[in-house]
């Protein structure tokens, strides 16, 4: 009849490389949605110490007292003395961090700065000599899980980020 609608083929238009992603590399796209929002919301609970480094300094202080044996070196030539620097860089990169695992740009390179930071927050906590660290959300899960985006080669699918 005249009101009836053709058949199409619909194959042609879906280009063969679409069809062709990787679950893994999905799954790890997957990934750094969740690490994106953890660390957007980290940084946005940092935000005061832009303008107010003594929060930082003050809780490095805090923790001197009661530090581990690798904790107090740390904290007394590195983490103290440094605060006015870290109370910005911190929550700018745990920004920027979110920023790249959202847009999937530079996601390797941003979950290699995050692991560095994070690795630098357990040092300075004394986590690391704690059976609680073992369960600890921000411990060896979020190390994997930063560890191995930090691993992977070339743009995740769906990024914006192309080859």
């Amino acid at each position: 009849t005249a009101y009836e609608i053709p058949k199409r083929d619909w194959s042609s238009d879906v280009c063969s490389s679409d069809l062709d992603i990787d679950p893994a590399r999905v799954a790890l796209r997957v990934m750094t949605l969740g690490l994106g929002i953890f660390f957007l919301f980290m940084s946005l609970n940092k935000v005061a110490w832009l303008s107010n480094p003594a929060l930082l300094s003050q809780r490095f202080e805090r923790w001197l007292p009661n530090a581990s044996w690798y904790a107090q070196p740390y904290l007394r030539t590195v983490a103290i003395p440094g605060a006015a620097v870290f109370a910005r860089l911190v929550p700018i990169g745990e920004f920027l961090t979110a920023m790249a695992m959202f847009t999937g740009v530079y996601t390797n390179v941003a979950a290699a700065a995050a692991l560095f930071m994070i690795l630098n927050f357990h040092t300075a906590t004394s986590s690391f000599s704690s059976m609680d660290f073992m369960r600890d959300g921000t411990g060896p899960p979020m190390f994997a899980a930063l560890l191995a985006l930090a691993l992977v080669k070339g743009p995740l699918p769906f990024s914006l980020r192309k080859r």
